[in-house]
Protein backbone atom coordinates (compact mmCIF):
# COMPACT_ATOMS: atom_id res chain seq x y z
CA UNK A 1 0.00 0.00 0.00
CA UNK A 2 3.09 2.18 0.59
CA UNK A 3 4.30 1.83 -2.62
CA UNK A 4 0.89 2.65 -4.12
CA UNK A 5 0.56 5.88 -2.27
CA UNK A 6 4.03 6.56 -3.22
CA UNK A 7 3.97 5.93 -7.08
CA UNK A 8 0.20 8.05 -6.77
CA UNK A 9 2.45 10.95 -5.10
CA UNK A 10 5.48 11.16 -7.64
CA UNK A 11 3.38 10.69 -10.56
CA UNK A 12 0.45 13.55 -9.29
CA UNK A 13 3.92 16.04 -9.00
CA UNK A 14 4.00 16.24 -12.52
CA UNK A 15 0.20 18.17 -12.83
CA UNK A 16 0.76 20.77 -9.75
CA UNK A 17 2.62 23.25 -11.81
CA UNK A 18 -0.33 23.51 -14.30
CA UNK A 19 -2.15 25.71 -11.02
CA UNK A 20 -1.54 27.37 -8.65
CA UNK A 21 -4.28 27.36 -6.11
CA UNK A 22 -6.97 30.08 -5.76
CA UNK A 23 -5.46 31.74 -9.25
CA UNK A 24 -9.08 32.25 -10.17
CA UNK A 25 -12.29 32.30 -8.08
CA UNK A 26 -15.21 32.48 -10.88
CA UNK A 27 -15.74 30.16 -13.95
CA UNK A 28 -17.52 31.99 -16.32
CA UNK A 29 -15.97 35.07 -15.67
CA UNK A 30 -12.43 34.21 -15.92
CA UNK A 31 -10.36 33.18 -18.15
CA UNK A 32 -9.37 29.61 -16.84
CA UNK A 33 -11.30 27.73 -15.18
CA UNK A 34 -13.47 24.86 -16.91
CA UNK A 35 -11.47 26.37 -20.13
CA UNK A 36 -8.78 24.97 -19.63
CA UNK A 37 -5.80 22.77 -18.07
CA UNK A 38 -6.16 18.73 -17.71
CA UNK A 39 -5.82 17.43 -14.48
CA UNK A 40 -5.37 13.64 -13.37
CA UNK A 41 -6.52 12.89 -10.82
CA UNK A 42 -9.41 15.56 -10.43
CA UNK A 43 -12.51 15.36 -7.93
CA UNK A 44 -14.99 17.87 -8.81
CA UNK A 45 -18.67 18.02 -6.68
CA UNK A 46 -22.01 20.43 -6.53
CA UNK A 47 -22.09 23.44 -4.57
CA UNK A 48 -20.28 24.69 -1.45
CA UNK A 49 -21.01 21.54 0.52
CA UNK A 50 -18.53 20.12 -2.19
CA UNK A 51 -15.40 21.32 -0.64
CA UNK A 52 -15.35 19.39 2.79
CA UNK A 53 -16.54 16.21 0.68
CA UNK A 54 -13.68 16.72 -1.87
CA UNK A 55 -11.38 16.86 1.18
CA UNK A 56 -12.48 13.35 2.83
CA UNK A 57 -12.84 12.23 -1.06
CA UNK A 58 -9.08 13.20 -1.45
CA UNK A 59 -7.61 11.84 1.40
CA UNK A 60 -9.17 8.34 0.81
CA UNK A 61 -7.88 8.18 -2.82
CA UNK A 62 -4.44 9.23 -1.76
CA UNK A 63 -4.75 6.56 0.48
CA UNK A 64 -6.14 3.70 -1.44
CA UNK A 65 -6.26 4.67 -4.84
CA UNK A 66 -10.29 3.36 -4.81
CA UNK A 67 -12.08 6.35 -6.64
CA UNK A 68 -15.38 4.50 -5.73
CA UNK A 69 -14.54 4.46 -1.81
CA UNK A 70 -13.56 8.36 -2.52
CA UNK A 71 -16.89 9.33 -4.02
CA UNK A 72 -18.94 7.52 -1.71
CA UNK A 73 -17.13 8.01 1.79
CA UNK A 74 -16.76 11.99 0.17
CA UNK A 75 -20.54 12.52 -0.33
CA UNK A 76 -21.13 10.63 3.08
CA UNK A 77 -19.55 13.66 4.50
CA UNK A 78 -22.74 15.84 3.04
CA UNK A 79 -24.99 13.14 4.26
CA UNK A 80 -24.17 13.65 8.12
CA UNK A 81 -24.27 17.17 7.99
CA UNK A 82 -26.76 18.65 10.55
CA UNK A 83 -26.81 22.05 8.75
CA UNK A 84 -27.94 20.68 5.51
CA UNK A 85 -31.45 20.40 4.76
CA UNK A 86 -31.44 18.96 1.41
CA UNK A 87 -28.84 16.01 1.61
CA UNK A 88 -29.64 12.95 4.42
CA UNK A 89 -32.17 12.31 7.04
CA UNK A 90 -31.82 15.47 8.64
CA UNK A 91 -33.20 16.60 5.15
CA UNK A 92 -36.38 18.51 4.19
CA UNK A 93 -39.01 16.34 4.65
CA UNK A 94 -41.89 15.47 2.12
CA UNK A 95 -45.43 17.26 2.34
CA UNK A 96 -46.49 14.05 4.72
CA UNK A 97 -43.26 14.87 7.42
CA UNK A 98 -41.24 12.03 6.17
CA UNK A 99 -37.50 12.39 5.04
CA UNK A 100 -37.13 10.24 1.97
CA UNK A 101 -33.46 9.43 0.39
CA UNK A 102 -32.06 8.59 -3.04
CA UNK A 103 -29.02 8.41 -4.26
CA UNK A 104 -26.65 6.46 -6.50
CA UNK A 105 -23.19 5.44 -7.44
CA UNK A 106 -21.41 4.78 -10.66
CA UNK A 107 -18.37 3.47 -12.09
CA UNK A 108 -16.75 3.87 -15.67
CA UNK A 109 -16.93 0.07 -16.67
CA UNK A 110 -21.10 0.38 -16.54
CA UNK A 111 -21.57 -0.68 -12.86
CA UNK A 112 -23.81 0.71 -11.27
CA UNK A 113 -26.14 1.18 -8.43
CA UNK A 114 -29.07 3.12 -6.90
CA UNK A 115 -31.71 3.45 -4.17
CA UNK A 116 -34.80 5.89 -4.11
CA UNK A 117 -38.03 7.04 -1.91
CA UNK A 118 -35.66 5.24 1.22
CA UNK A 119 -36.52 5.87 4.88
CA UNK A 120 -34.71 5.52 7.80
CA UNK A 121 -31.52 4.98 6.35
CA UNK A 122 -28.40 6.83 7.84
CA UNK A 123 -26.19 6.43 4.33
CA UNK A 124 -27.91 5.66 0.89
CA UNK A 125 -25.05 6.39 -0.54
CA UNK A 126 -23.29 3.03 0.38
CA UNK A 127 -27.08 1.05 0.37
CA UNK A 128 -26.51 1.91 -3.36
CA UNK A 129 -22.76 0.89 -3.69
CA UNK A 130 -24.70 -2.66 -2.08
CA UNK A 131 -27.27 -2.67 -4.80
CA UNK A 132 -24.70 -2.38 -7.16
CA UNK A 133 -21.87 -5.07 -5.84
CA UNK A 134 -23.99 -7.62 -4.13
CA UNK A 135 -27.88 -7.97 -6.42
CA UNK A 136 -28.29 -8.17 -10.19
CA UNK A 137 -30.02 -4.99 -10.34
CA UNK A 138 -29.37 -1.26 -10.43
CA UNK A 139 -32.06 0.11 -8.72
CA UNK A 140 -33.89 -0.61 -5.80
CA UNK A 141 -37.07 1.44 -4.21
CA UNK A 142 -39.15 1.94 -0.92
CA UNK A 143 -39.95 -0.37 0.97
CA UNK A 144 -37.78 -3.10 -1.13
CA UNK A 145 -34.99 -1.46 -0.41
CA UNK A 146 -35.45 -0.87 2.73
CA UNK A 147 -35.84 -4.58 4.03
CA UNK A 148 -32.53 -5.01 1.26
CA UNK A 149 -30.89 -2.64 3.84
CA UNK A 150 -31.89 -4.53 7.34
CA UNK A 151 -30.86 -7.84 5.33
CA UNK A 152 -27.46 -5.79 4.54
CA UNK A 153 -27.01 -5.16 8.02
CA UNK A 154 -27.44 -0.96 7.84
CA UNK A 155 -29.20 0.29 11.15
CA UNK A 156 -32.65 1.56 10.51
CA UNK A 157 -32.59 4.88 12.37
CA UNK A 158 -35.36 6.71 14.25
CA UNK A 159 -37.98 8.47 11.45
CA UNK A 160 -37.62 11.79 13.73
CA UNK A 161 -36.91 15.26 11.94
CA UNK A 162 -34.12 17.43 13.09
CA UNK A 163 -34.93 20.64 14.32
CA UNK A 164 -34.27 22.68 11.36
CA UNK A 165 -36.59 20.24 9.26
CA UNK A 166 -38.94 20.56 12.00
CA UNK A 167 -38.95 24.09 12.39
CA UNK A 168 -39.06 24.37 8.29
CA UNK A 169 -41.94 21.77 8.08
CA UNK A 170 -44.22 24.05 10.85
CA UNK A 171 -43.73 26.73 9.04
CA UNK A 172 -44.53 25.39 5.53
CA UNK A 173 -47.89 23.77 6.84
CA UNK A 174 -49.33 26.71 7.26
CA UNK A 175 -50.23 27.64 4.02
CA UNK A 176 -49.15 24.02 2.42
CA UNK A 177 -47.59 25.50 -0.60
CA UNK A 178 -45.38 24.09 -3.00
CA UNK A 179 -43.51 25.92 -5.23
CA UNK A 180 -39.28 24.82 -6.12
CA UNK A 181 -37.04 27.53 -5.03
CA UNK A 182 -34.02 27.83 -7.07
CA UNK A 183 -30.32 27.58 -5.14
CA UNK A 184 -31.86 26.85 -1.94
CA UNK A 185 -29.60 28.13 1.23
CA UNK A 186 -27.05 27.97 -1.62
CA UNK A 187 -27.48 23.78 -1.64
CA UNK A 188 -29.08 20.79 -3.14
CA UNK A 189 -28.52 17.57 -4.25
CA UNK A 190 -24.61 16.61 -3.71
CA UNK A 191 -22.91 15.07 -7.21
CA UNK A 192 -19.28 14.24 -7.24
CA UNK A 193 -17.27 12.93 -9.90
CA UNK A 194 -13.92 11.97 -9.98
CA UNK A 195 -10.96 11.17 -12.14
CA UNK A 196 -8.02 8.94 -11.29
CA UNK A 197 -4.34 8.94 -12.64
CA UNK A 198 -5.14 6.06 -14.52
CA UNK A 199 -8.02 7.66 -16.60
CA UNK A 200 -10.98 5.54 -14.70
CA UNK A 201 -14.00 7.66 -14.01
CA UNK A 202 -16.14 7.17 -10.87
CA UNK A 203 -19.61 9.07 -9.75
CA UNK A 204 -21.59 9.17 -6.94
CA UNK A 205 -25.30 11.68 -5.65
CA UNK A 206 -27.45 11.75 -3.30
CA UNK A 207 -29.91 13.92 -1.84
CA UNK A 208 -33.37 13.90 0.31
CA UNK A 209 -34.94 15.85 -2.79
CA UNK A 210 -37.29 18.21 -3.04
CA UNK A 211 -38.93 20.00 0.25
CA UNK A 212 -42.53 19.20 0.80
CA UNK A 213 -42.66 16.90 -2.54
CA UNK A 214 -45.55 14.97 -2.85
CA UNK A 215 -44.79 11.40 -1.29
CA UNK A 216 -43.32 8.89 -3.30
CA UNK A 217 -41.60 11.41 -5.71
CA UNK A 218 -38.50 10.34 -6.85
CA UNK A 219 -36.00 12.84 -8.96
CA UNK A 220 -33.29 13.02 -11.12
CA UNK A 221 -30.53 11.69 -8.21
CA UNK A 222 -30.78 8.15 -8.58
CA UNK A 223 -31.76 7.62 -12.39
CA UNK A 224 -28.69 6.62 -14.21
CA UNK A 225 -28.37 9.44 -17.00
CA UNK A 226 -30.12 11.53 -15.14
CA UNK A 227 -28.37 12.75 -12.32
CA UNK A 228 -25.45 10.77 -12.87
CA UNK A 229 -23.99 9.40 -15.80
CA UNK A 230 -19.88 7.68 -16.16
CA UNK A 231 -17.85 5.99 -19.25
CA UNK A 232 -14.60 5.41 -18.57
CA UNK A 233 -14.36 5.65 -22.73
CA UNK A 234 -15.32 9.46 -22.66
CA UNK A 235 -15.62 10.48 -19.73
CA UNK A 236 -18.42 11.95 -16.63
CA UNK A 237 -21.55 13.65 -15.24
CA UNK A 238 -23.56 14.85 -12.68
CA UNK A 239 -26.36 17.10 -11.87
CA UNK A 240 -28.45 18.99 -9.21
CA UNK A 241 -31.28 20.99 -9.40
CA UNK A 242 -34.60 20.61 -10.10
CA UNK A 243 -35.09 16.87 -10.73
CA UNK A 244 -37.62 16.86 -13.24
CA UNK A 245 -36.42 19.19 -15.58
CA UNK A 246 -33.29 16.67 -15.74
CA UNK A 247 -34.84 13.61 -16.55
CA UNK A 248 -36.41 15.37 -19.36
CA UNK A 249 -33.32 15.39 -20.99
CA UNK A 250 -31.30 12.69 -19.42
CA UNK A 251 -28.73 15.40 -18.56
CA UNK A 252 -26.08 13.04 -17.50
CA UNK A 253 -25.80 11.21 -20.48
CA UNK A 254 -26.47 13.37 -22.63
CA UNK A 255 -23.39 15.07 -21.54
CA UNK A 256 -21.02 12.27 -21.69
CA UNK A 257 -22.72 11.46 -25.44
CA UNK A 258 -21.92 15.05 -26.01
CA UNK A 259 -18.31 14.74 -25.27
CA UNK A 260 -18.11 11.42 -27.10
CA UNK A 261 -18.81 13.28 -29.98
CA UNK A 262 -15.93 15.44 -29.61
CA UNK A 263 -17.77 18.33 -27.45
CA UNK A 264 -15.60 19.65 -24.53
CA UNK A 265 -16.83 19.22 -21.07
CA UNK A 266 -17.79 22.73 -20.81
CA UNK A 267 -19.24 23.17 -24.59
CA UNK A 268 -21.58 19.92 -23.18
CA UNK A 269 -22.51 20.83 -20.30
CA UNK A 270 -23.59 24.40 -21.56
CA UNK A 271 -25.52 21.97 -25.08
CA UNK A 272 -27.71 20.72 -22.14
CA UNK A 273 -28.66 23.80 -20.44
CA UNK A 274 -29.84 25.00 -23.39
CA UNK A 275 -31.75 21.91 -23.77
CA UNK A 276 -33.27 21.97 -20.55
CA UNK A 277 -34.23 25.20 -21.02
CA UNK A 278 -35.88 24.79 -24.57
CA UNK A 279 -38.10 21.25 -22.70
CA UNK A 280 -39.13 23.66 -19.68
CA UNK A 281 -39.38 27.06 -21.04
CA UNK A 282 -42.95 27.62 -19.64
CA UNK A 283 -41.67 27.66 -16.30
CA UNK A 284 -37.93 27.99 -16.67
CA UNK A 285 -37.37 31.16 -14.12
CA UNK A 286 -38.81 28.99 -11.22
CA UNK A 287 -35.76 26.27 -12.32
CA UNK A 288 -32.21 26.18 -11.28
CA UNK A 289 -30.35 23.06 -12.55
CA UNK A 290 -26.33 22.97 -13.07
CA UNK A 291 -23.83 20.29 -14.62
CA UNK A 292 -20.53 19.06 -13.81
CA UNK A 293 -18.74 16.99 -16.43
CA UNK A 294 -14.74 15.62 -17.01
CA UNK A 295 -12.97 13.62 -19.36
CA UNK A 296 -11.01 11.14 -19.52
CA UNK A 297 -8.05 13.40 -20.62
CA UNK A 298 -8.91 15.48 -16.87
CA UNK A 299 -10.91 18.37 -18.99
CA UNK A 300 -13.91 19.62 -17.13
CA UNK A 301 -16.93 22.31 -17.30
CA UNK A 302 -19.49 23.41 -15.08
CA UNK A 303 -22.74 25.42 -16.53
CA UNK A 304 -26.29 26.29 -14.80
CA UNK A 305 -29.85 27.64 -16.05
CA UNK A 306 -29.07 30.72 -13.79
CA UNK A 307 -26.58 32.32 -11.48
CA UNK A 308 -25.72 31.41 -8.24
CA UNK A 309 -24.87 27.70 -8.77
CA UNK A 310 -21.27 26.42 -7.28
CA UNK A 311 -18.77 23.90 -7.47
CA UNK A 312 -15.72 22.32 -6.06
CA UNK A 313 -12.72 21.48 -7.71
CA UNK A 314 -9.91 19.41 -5.88
CA UNK A 315 -6.19 19.08 -8.10
CA UNK A 316 -2.91 17.77 -6.87
CA UNK A 317 -1.38 21.14 -5.17
CA UNK A 318 -4.78 22.71 -4.49
CA UNK A 319 -8.56 23.42 -4.11
CA UNK A 320 -11.05 25.74 -4.72
CA UNK A 321 -14.80 26.55 -4.72
CA UNK A 322 -15.91 28.33 -7.78
CA UNK A 323 -19.17 30.20 -9.56
CA UNK A 324 -19.84 28.32 -12.81
CA UNK A 325 -21.50 29.98 -16.01
CA UNK A 326 -25.11 30.29 -16.45
CA UNK A 327 -27.23 30.74 -19.21
CA UNK A 328 -30.19 33.22 -17.98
Amino acid sequence: MRDRRTFLKKTLATTSILLPTGLTRAFGQSQHHGKGGKFKPLILSTWDHGMPANDKAWEVLMETGDLVSAVEEGVKITELDMDNLSVGLQGLPDREGIPTLDASIMKGDGSCGSVAFVRQVRHPISLARKVMEATPHVLLAGEGARQFAIAQGFPMEEEVLSPKAEEAYQKWKVESKYKPIINIENHDTIGMIALGVDGKLAGSCTTSGLAFKMHGRVGDSPIIGAGLYVDDEVGAATATGLGESIIRICGSFLIVELMRQGRSPQEACEEAVKRLIAKNEKDIKDIQAGFLAINKDGEYGAYAVQQGFTYAMHYEGGKDLLNAGYKL
